[in-house]
């Protein structure tokens, strides 16, 4: 079963590609050649920041920061 979230995304046109960032984790900021691939990108960089936040199960190896 797939979680969907929704969230809100402030974007604009740059000299070459769209910027966006999530307006509940401004942290998280992206690009893209066109707005799909921002919002694809999106994604993906909310997904890599968000594992962060997940404890090591048996399968996971902490990370060294």
């Amino acid at each position: 079963m797939e979680a969907k979230l929704k969230m809100k995304m402030i974007y604009w046109k740059g000299e070459k590609f769209w910027v966006g960032k999530l307006l509940e984790h401004p942290e998280i900021m992206t690009q893209g050649k066109s707005l799909e691939e921002l919002e694809e990108n999106m994604k993906d960089a909310y997904m890599l920041m968000t594992m962060e936040d997940v404890p090591p199960g048996p399968n996971r190896q902490p990370t060294q920061s």
